[in-house]
């Protein structure tokens, strides 16, 4: 979640009085009013909603939600210039290996309207961005930099500039050593040979994402009128997104819009602010909400949002990055038509609930693991390749050619295919907490899927990692949980007898096969040095998965 605080005195000018239905409406539009007085209103923003993290942009959308300005806004894009262009150097590849850029002119801006600025920069950070580890954001005066512009990487000791807020000249190692913001993200380019930078063809360094700006080309003041934005970082999509967000911002504020060359393998213009297009079904959307909405209703609803509607099919703006279904345009529609207006219904039919025997199961194990002081996590059903199956040793030709790996058409983000187990989530766990305390003792139980003459295959399955571990001590947890299932009377059986390509994960001769009922349910062993450096743990780690339909079926019977 994140606040925006936001002037009433100009709030109310633009949009409306802050009475008590101008409240309800705010509560309404699914954007929470924390608290507001005489000078100011804050206003919490979910982060499926970078777009409203502005006052620009909340603007925009709410005074379309409650009918004043509906339907999709357009901006003039003007075409890039001859020398306004980014070119991208291969050397940046292994470090950041994206940006989008632009150029806004005829800004007038204010003491104010530059702490907006400042503000949504970093809001975007904390949120789009991920602190930004995914993405950074640079907003310069044009008039300090000549065009055109490089984006490349070089080594640390080689790059000089005065950093924003300081007065003396530093090279890149010492910014990351001795300048406070430096300090606090010195992690994102820690242990990288080579550091990136945006230079301009006066030699003057820009910045050095995604750590600082330089003092003297990148420090906006209230005589700016024309500024250079960038975004860098690792997905195209998302940072063009969040360029659309900035640019349109600052076009809310009397800014002219100019694209940009970006010049790689392949030349780019951005930003790119035509509205992406997606299908809608009125059956669909009837059927979820429960109402009987006409063509002409769903066409005011979602221009209620912010969308357009033809025939069928919906507009959207290119600054929405919520949108990935059908689904979410439904959701909107809903908060369009106004969840106090739903009308609650009794089902005709009478049912007793029931808890699901497997849930049962499930919950019963993570009481038991949960006993033994291990600490329960739980991940995406969507993975990467290279989560999947690179980093666990996997070779990319065989990763690529793997024939049960379900694939996520247009998926909007990295994450584009079903896992196939739990136990590379536990390890990406690990990696993502290695300054936590040790020891970390942790399990999953969940789906996991694979393909099977051309059949979507689901199963459950139970995964657990200690680190520091050893097979010893994880083989101890695992028949402790089986004793606890099944009494004494069912007891687990080891196998090595497995094709080592198979689980290439784990340490020779300190792995086996897992066994029960006569029938491989899974394995266990000591993860190999290889794939530890892959995630980048330090500590040795042991681990186990097995699938529990057989567990089910035993238990049941």
């Amino acid at each position: 979640m994140a606040i925006v605080t936001f002037s009433r005195k100009q709030f109310e000018r633009d949009i409306g009085k802050l009475d008590k239905e101008m409240q309800n409406k705010i509560a309404m539009f699914g954007t929470t009013l924390e608290k507001f007085d005489d000078e100011s209103i804050e206003i919490e923003v979910f982060p499926n909603r970078p777009d409203l993290l502005s006052y620009q942009g909340f603007k925009r959308a709410f005074l379309a939600f409650i009918g004043k300005k509906t339907g999709i806004k357009s901006y003039k894009v003007n075409k890039p210039q001859k020398d306004y262009k980014v070119i991208i150097d291969s050397s940046v590849k292994k470090v950041r290996p994206y940006t989008v850029c632009s150029i806004v002119k005829g800004l007038k801006l204010s003491d104010e309207k530059i702490k907006e600025i400042i503000e949504i920069q970093e809001k975007l950070h904390f949120t789009l961005g991920r602190k930004r580890k995914k993405l950074a954001i640079g907003i310069y005066p044009l008039d300090k930099i000549k065009l055109p512009i490089k984006y490349k990487a070089i080594e640390p000791d080689k790059i000089k500039f005065v950093p924003l807020d300081s007065d003396r000249e530093m090279s890149g190692l010492q910014i990351l050593q001795r300048h406070p913001t430096g300090r606090e993200y010195a992690h994102l380019l820690a242990g990288k040979p080579k550091f990136p930078i945006f230079i301009d063809s006066n030699k003057n360094i820009l910045s050095m994402p995604p750590i600082i700006n330089s003092q003297l080309t990148g420090k906006v003041t209230t005589s700016t009128r024309d500024v250079f934005v960038e975004c860098s970082g690792f997905d195209p999509e998302i940072l063009e997104k969040c360029l659309n967000i900035i640019v349109t911002s600052l076009a809310e504020i009397g800014g002219n819009i100019y694209q940009m060359k970006i010049i790689d393998k392949k030349t780019k213009i951005t930003p790119n602010l035509n509205p992406e297009k997606m299908k809608i079904s009125i059956k669909n959307t009837n059927k979820l909400l429960g109402l009987n909405l006409s063509e002409k209703e769903l066409k005011k609803l979602l221009e209620k949002m912010g969308y357009s509607y033809k025939k069928g099919v919906v507009e959207i703006p290119a600054w929405r990055t919520d949108i990935l279904h059908e689904v979410d345009l439904i959701e909107d529609i809903a908060i369009a038509y106004g969840y106090e207006n739903f009308v609650p219904e009794i089902p005709n039919i009478a049912t007793i609930g029931e808890e699901d025997f497997k849930e049962r199961v499930k919950r019963k194990i993570a009481e038991i693991l949960a006993g033994l002081e291990m600490l329960e996590v739980a991940n995406y059903h969507l993975t990467t390749i290279q989560n999947q199956f690179l980093k666990m040793g996997v070779p990319e030709k065989q990763a690529l050619s793997d024939k049960e790996t379900i694939k996520i058409e247009e998926s909007k983000t990295e994450y584009n295919i079903l896992r196939k187990d739990l136990s590379h989530y536990l390890l990406k766990v690990f990696s993502e907490n290695v300054d936590a305390q040790y020891p970390q003792r942790i399990f999953e139980t969940g789906k996991i899927f694979k393909l099977k003459e051309g059949k979507v295959v689901e199963s459950e399955s139970l995964a657990a990692a200690l680190a520091p571990g050893s097979f010893t001590e994880l083989k101890q947890i695992l028949e402790y949980l089986f004793r606890m299932l099944f009494g004494d009377g069912k007891k687990l059986e080891y196998s090595d007898d497995f094709n080592a390509s198979e689980y290439r994960h784990f340490i020779d001769g300190r792995a086996a096969k897992l066994i029960f009922d006569g029938e491989v349910i899974g394995y266990i062993g000591e993860i190999h040095p290889r794939i530890l450096k892959n995630w980048k743990i330090k500590m040795p780690v042991a681990l186990f998965e097995i699938c529990l339909d057989r567990i089910f079926e035993r238990l049941k019977n």
